[in-house]
């Protein structure tokens, strides 16, 4: 009368040490740093519409940014600002003009720790067409070796 109870019993029983070994496998390996998301994400710049951010790098003092006016008008009284773990800078660039079309490169001098390095990119202007500032946030995420 109770064999099929104790089938069932033993079936989950069993099922349920495998269920906990493979979730044990699985916390050592996050423990260890194998299944660390920071190894994954990709290096990427971007900038909301209108301002490019063609291309960057970290020269071990600095993170340079190579930025791209495509708004369609003139951006005078330009600022370029990185917040982040370890890295809360403005550039230090005499370049506070940009034409429509026209690209400069901007140096935000900090020492974020080695690994990734996800911050975000604010880049402040003024329409000179309207005199008018703006203040853009875009985001950064780059490998400090």
């Amino acid at each position: 009368m109770y064999k099929k109870g104790q089938a069932a019993m033993e079936f989950l029983m069993t099922y349920g040490w495998a269920i906990l070994v493979v979730l044990a496998a699985i916390a050592a390996l996050a423990y260890f740093g194998v299944l660390s998301p920071d190894r994954f994400l990709p290096e990427k710049c971007t900038m909301p519409s209108g301002i490019a951010c063609i291309d960057f790098r970290y020269s071990g003092t600095a993170i340079e940014m190579a930025i791209q006016n495509g708004a369609g008008f003139d951006m005078t009284g330009i600022s370029v600002a990185v917040n982040g773990t370890g890295c809360n800078a403005a550039d230090n660039s005499t370049q506070t003009t940009l034409t429509n079309g026209q690209q400069a490169t901007y140096s935000v001098t900090c020492s974020p720790a080695s690994g990734k390095f996800k911050g975000d990119v604010t880049f402040a202007y003024t329409n000179q067409a309207t005199s008018m500032a703006h203040t853009k946030v875009g985001e950064i995420i780059i490998k400090i070796p």
